[in-house]
């Protein structure tokens, strides 16, 4: 068994569903949000785009520390996707040239001081990574639904595929 290959045909998988997403996000209504607690299009389309450097992270490092992290700003469709872009194919390289025994190492997300967990980097790509990814990708399907905006199907067909409408769009 090849974790590394196994890995890297998931997160080419998953990354060219994510990118169709990515492409259907309306940043002339990057400040939407669906609910006062929720958060806005704009950041939520970012952090998609931001989690696919997190396989990188986790094969080239033993931790992540959140306690400087600053957002990237980004302000379009075409900056969003070079973004996600650039930090997919490091993370393919990484997935391209690391040992199998890499992933029984451990990996910590911190932030400052504070460890918020410790798993061997085969869950955390599995746990942390890929399940992260489809969680806020699948929030970013219903912001696209609530703005009218096709959804792509993602592991088989959408009711976009069909042309059925399930609801107006939010306003």
């Amino acid at each position: 068994m090849n974790l590394a290959k196994d890995f890297l045909n998931e997160l080419k998988q998953e990354a060219a569903v994510t990118r169709r997403f990515l492409e259907g996000v309306p940043f002339e209504k990057r400040d939407f949000k669906p609910h006062e607690k929720s958060e806005s299009l704009g950041r939520l389309a970012i952090h998609v785009a931001e989690i696919i450097a997190w396989w990188k992270s986790c094969i080239e490092d033993n931790e992540l520390d959140f306690i400087d992290f600053e957002p990237k700003e980004i302000n379009s469709n075409e900056e969003l996707l070079a973004y996600f872009d650039s930090l997919l194919k490091e993370s393919i390289q990484a997935l391209e040239k690391v040992d199998e025994k890499e992933f029984e190492n451990s990996w910590s997300m911190k932030h400052g001081e504070e460890v918020l967990f410790t798993l061997n980097k085969k869950e955390v790509i599995r746990k942390f990574c890929t399940n992260h990814l489809v969680h806020h990708r699948a929030q970013l399907g219903v912001y696209l639904r609530l703005l009218g905006v096709a959804v792509p199907a993602v592991y088989g067909p959408s009711a976009d595929d069909f042309n059925i409408t399930l609801i107006e769009p939010f306003e």
